[in-house]
C-alpha cells in the first residue's frame, strides 16, 4: 500500500483517555497526533481514576516508540500503522473567527487543518469522541467520525432468546425424552433461550453446551427465589441464567422498571445467604465519573457511598421484607443487616482494580455507564469460582463520551454470546408499576 492510498488519522485527546490500546486500532493508516494533544495527556496523567490510567499509559506506550525511532518522522508498528507526533504550521486565524480563541480543542483542530493541507491525497479524518468537536471538524472542512473500534450496534444486539416453531414430532420427543437435538436449534448459540411452539403448545428451553441438547429450564414461573417470584418469561430466563453456577457471567439489559438489579440480588441472596454456594455478594456501581474523588461529600467511605448506593439498599428491603422471609425481620434498617454481615459488601468500583475476587456472587449495577476497557478490568478480576453479573440499561448513559452503541455493558454482551461461561436476556417488560411501565414507555 502505498503512501497515498493510506488514510491519514488525526485522533482527538479524549480517544487516548478512552481507551489507551486505540494506538494499535489503526492497521495499515498513518495515525498523525496532534502535540497539542500530547499535552492534553499530560495534564491528565495525575487522575486517579480511569482517565488517568490511560494517559499515563498513553505517555508510556508513545515513549516506547520513541525509542524505536523519531515520532516526528515517524515509528511503523507491527500491523503496519505509522505512528507520527505532528505539529500545525497554521496560526489560529485559519479558523473562523469564534474558534480563534487559545482553547486547546480549537489549536487541535487547527493543527489538523495543516495535516490536512500536507497530506492532499490522502483521505484526513479526524476522530473524536466529543460531539461537538465533531460537528466543529465538520463545519470547518475536516471529515470528523467517532471512535467505533469498540461499537456495537443496539438495534443488532443479541437478546438471548427467540422464538422457534417445532413440528409436533417434535414436541412430542421433548416430552417423551426431556430434550431436543441441537440440530433443530441450527441458528441458536450457546445458553441461548429457545420459545418452542407448536401447536398451541409452547416450552421455554435452554441451549445446553455441556448436555449438547436444548433442554427445559430448571425455574418456572411458579418458583420464588429469595421472596422474588418472577413476574413475565424474560424475567424467568434471567432467574434461569443466574442460578446456574456453571454460568459465570451473566448480563441483563432493559429500561428502567424491569427487574434488572431486584432479579440478580435476589439470585445472590439466595445463592449465597441461603444455598452457600458462593462465600460472599458484592454488589458495586460506577461513581459517575467512574473512579471520581469523593472527599465534597461529609463522613467516611460509607456514609460518601449512600447517595450513591441507596437504589441497591431499596432493592435489598424489598428482598429482605418479604412476606415469609425469616432472616432479620426484627424491623433493624437495611443498611444496618449489610453492614452487620459478613456475607454481603457493598462498594464503589473505584476500590476493584488491582483486586482478586475468589468464589464471590458479584453484581454490578449501572453497567453501561461503563467502558468496554472498564467492563474488561472488571471481569478479569473474577477469580476461581466467582460469579459476575453486570445489570443496566442502554438507553441512559450518564457517562460523556459513551452511548447506546459504544458502552462496555452491551460490548460485553455481543464478545460472550458464544461462549458456555456467559448467558444474556434482555428484559422488555416493566413491572415496578404501571406508572412507571407507562412513564418509560411515553416519556
Amino acid at each position: 500500500m502505498t503512501d497515498s492510498n493510506r488514510k491519514v488519522i488525526v485522533p482527538d485527546t479524549n480517544i487516548f483517555l478512552h481507551d489507551s490500546d486505540s494506538i494499535f486500532a489503526f492497521p495499515g493508516q498513518i495515525l498523525m497526533i496532534p502535540l497539542e494533544v500530547i499535552e492534553e495527556i499530560d495534564d491528565q496523567k495525575r487522575r486517579g481514576d480511569e482517565v488517568g490510567r490511560h494517559a499515563r499509559r498513553t505517555s508510556r506506550l508513545l515513549d516506547e516508540l520513541r525509542a524505536r525511532g523519531s515520532l516526528s518522522e515517524g515509528v511503523d508498528l507491527d500491523n503496519g500503522c505509522t505512528v507520527r507526533v505532528a505539529f500545525g504550521d497554521k496560526r489560529m486565524e485559519c479558523l473562523p473567527p469564534s474558534l480563534r480563541n487559545n482553547k486547546e480543542d480549537n489549536r487541535i483542530l487547527a493543527t489538523a487543518l495543516s495535516i490536512q493541507d500536507k497530506y492532499p491525497d490522502n483521505q484526513v479524518v479526524f476522530m473524536s469522541k466529543d460531539i461537538n468537536m465533531r460537528i466543529k471538524a465538520d463545519t470547518i472542512g475536516l471529515t470528523s467520525m467517532d471512535y467505533e473500534e469498540d461499537k456495537i450496534d443496539l438495534e443488532e444486539l443479541y437478546m438471548g432468546y427467540d422464538e422457534i416453531e417445532i413440528d409436533a414430532a417434535d414436541f412430542k420427543r421433548l416430552k417423551d425424552k426431556g430434550s431436543l437435538p441441537l440440530d433443530v436449534f441450527k441458528d441458536f448459540t450457546v445458553n441461548q433461550i429457545a420459545v418452542a411452539t407448536s401447536g398451541g403448545n409452547t416450552a421455554y428451553l435452554r441451549i445446553d453446551a455441556e448436555a449438547k441438547a436444548a433442554v427445559p429450564l430448571k425455574v418456572t414461573l411458579d418458583d420464588v427465589i429469595a421472596g422474588i417470584k418472577p413476574l413475565n418469561p424474560e424475567q424467568l430466563f434471567a432467574f434461569e441464567l443466574l442460578l446456574d453456577p456453571r454460568i459465570d457471567l451473566v448480563t441483563l439489559n432493559g429500561k428502567a422498571g424491569t427487574g434488572k438489579t431486584l432479579l440478580a440480588l435476589a439470585a445472590g441472596v439466595r445463592q449465597v445467604l441461603e444455598d452457600s454456594l458462593y462465600q460472599k455478594l458484592l454488589v458495586s456501581r460506577p461513581i459517575i465519573p467512574m473512579g471520581k474523588e469523593m472527599g465534597f461529600l461529609p463522613g467516611g467511605v460509607e456514609e460518601k457511598l449512600d447517595p450513591w448506593m441507596t437504589p441497591l439498599y431499596d432493592n435489598f428491603e424489598i428482598i429482605f421484607s418479604v412476606e415469609g422471609r425469616k432472616n432479620d425481620r426484627d424491623k433493624r434498617h437495611i443498611k444496618e443487616i449489610i453492614s452487620g454481615s459478613n456475607l454481603i459488601q457493598i462498594e464503589a468500583l473505584s476500590y476493584i482494580r488491582g483486586r482478586s475476587l475468589p468464589n464471590q456472587y458479584m453484581v454490578v449495577d449501572e453497567a453501561q455507564n461503563l467502558s468496554p476497557l472498564e467492563v474488561k478490568t472488571i471481569i478479569t478480576r473474577a477469580g476461581k469460582g466467582t460469579k459476575i453479573v453486570l445489570t443496566g440499561d442502554p438507553y441512559q448513559i450518564d457517562h460523556p463520551y459513551l452511548d447506546q452503541n459504544s458502552n462496555g455493558l452491551n460490548y460485553a454482551v455481543e464478545r460472550f454470546k458464544n461462549s458456555p461461561l456467559a448467558g444474556h436476556v434482555t428484559l422488555v417488560k416493566g413491572e415496578r408499576s404501571e406508572l412507571a411501565e407507562t412513564a418509560a414507555q411515553l416519556l
